[in-house]
């Protein structure tokens, strides 16, 4: 008996989904997700991720096979191709026939002497600030149907949710971290004054304005000369 696709399609996209329970490595997460899109997307022979930086560069990130990181960096180089417009500006950008594409005479032939017929790129966000294309590339032209576009959509919803999540996991360390240092900076000023907690934390909040210091840093400060002097008295 054979296995429905639809069946089939379920379970790789629960597993797809599986990969963003945080907290979550995202350089695992975002290379089993490629690995989902190969396995899933019809007519998709490899995949990458260009994302861009803060300081105006595109990166690759996550690719399947050399070929892709060349293929990004043609792109890159040549400021022409589906993922750097959809990266840049474009939601979905699709190329049918790379040789012969009209609109990238540069890229499209070096595009197709590396293997790759056919290409498509979804744009997808992450807030506050990330944002890219999900590249996905065909060893054969004429081979992206309705199928190709609403999958490659689908992940391409996924991935944006990957960085998303892990940008919001790593703002919650960063709390983590400054929750544990103030605690430890409160212990300090109470051991030091005899005093209770609520004026250990004014204490160092009245620091913080008057020396127009960030909380954390003040608590570091405080925390870190303890150390320096424990050490110095060993």
């Amino acid at each position: 008996m054979t296995s429905d696709p639809s069946d089939d399609l379920a379970a790789v996209m629960t597993a797809a989904a599986a990969t963003l329970l945080a907290p979550i490595d995202l350089d695992k997460t975002l290379e089993q997700l490629l690995a989902s899109v190969i396995d899933t997307v019809p007519g998709i022979d490899e995949a990458s991720l260009s994302i861009t930086t803060r300081d105006g560069r595109i990166e690759t990130l996550a690719p399947t096979d050399q070929r892709v990181v060349l293929a990004d960096q043609l792109q890159y180089e040549l400021m022409e191709g589906p993922c750097l417009e959809a990266a840049l500006a474009e939601p979905v950008v699709e190329a049918a026939d790379l040789a012969t594409d009209p609109r990238w005479p540069q890229y499209g032939p070096k595009a197709a002497a590396l293997g790759f017929g056919a290409q498509i790129a979804f744009q997808f966000r992450a807030e506050p600030h990330a944002r890219g294309a999900l590249n996905l590339y065909s060893e054969r032209p004429h081979s992206i149907d309705t199928d190709t576009r609403a999958l490659g959509a689908l992940f391409a919803g996924l991935i944006a949710v990957a960085m998303g999540w892990a940008r919001q996991d790593e703002s919650m360390n960063q709390a983590l971290v400054t929750r544990n240092v103030i605690g430890q900076a409160i212990g300090i000023v109470m051991e030091r004054y005899t005093i209770d907690p609520e004026r250990a934390f004014a204490f160092l909040v009245r620091i913080s304005q008057d020396s127009n210091t960030k909380l954390r840093a003040v608590a570091e400060g405080i925390v870190t000369d303890i150390i320096k002097k424990a050490g110095a008295a060993r």
